[in-house]
């Protein structure tokens, strides 16, 4: 299985480095040339491999940890997202309007025709996300949704690698909700830094 992050920003920073503590190998990119964050790349660690977009775009497993509005240039990147999981990672405050009356989630679905997208990884500002999730006899909790079941339990696996505790939600139109802005105020599980106590 093979993984990329989308945006190296602090979310994508962060999730960088939850990949390298655990020493799992994964590309990283943005639409600039690689060479330009390679030494951020590389201070992070040895297993975070900058790449180009359309290269990172190969990954089997894809976090979108780019601004919101960026993620239609994303998803041109390939015509054809089948075969592949879509972790979407971003936050917006866009009105319901702009979005079809859909959870940002759903709608960002549809930009990636083919993928299984999930819904994760977006709720823990990137100072808490950065850290390592073992916690207190615990682990730090991540939410997860997804219309799709098996992708949904494949992301909680890879949560679990990674040291945290996944929680599902359900899918988008239940849990997306639950993690989605609603005009200026947040879902209802934005911002909870959980702890499950194993």
């Amino acid at each position: 299985m093979s993984y990329a992050i989308i945006g190296f920003g602090k979310i994508g920073q962060a999730l960088a480095r939850a990949f390298a503590r655990k020493g799992i190998e994964v590309a990283i990119a943005t639409t600039r040339d690689p060479r330009s964050f390679a030494s951020d790349a590389a201070a992070i660690g040895p297993t975070v491999i900058p790449k180009t977009l359309a290269e990172a775009v190969k990954a089997d497993i894809i976090f979108l940890a780019v601004r919101f509005e960026s993620h239609p240039n994303v998803a041109q990147a390939l015509s054809d997202w089948k075969g592949k999981i879509i972790i979407d990672a971003m936050n917006t405050q866009a009105p319901l309007e702009e979005l079809g009356g859909l959870p940002s989630s759903a709608f960002v679905a549809k930009a990636f025709t083919g993928a299984r997208l999930v819904k994760g990884f977006n709720h823990l500002v990137a100072a808490v996300l950065d850290q390592d999730p073992a916690v207190q006899s615990g682990r730090r909790v991540v939410f997860l949704a997804s219309d799709d079941d098996g992708a949904a339990a494949e992301i909680g696996a890879l949560a679990e690698n990674l040291g945290f505790a996944p929680i599902k939600l359900g899918g988008l139109s239940e849990g997306g909700w639950l993690v989605h802005a609603r005009g200026k105020s947040w879902g209802q599980l934005i911002f909870k830094d959980l702890i499950k106590v194993d």
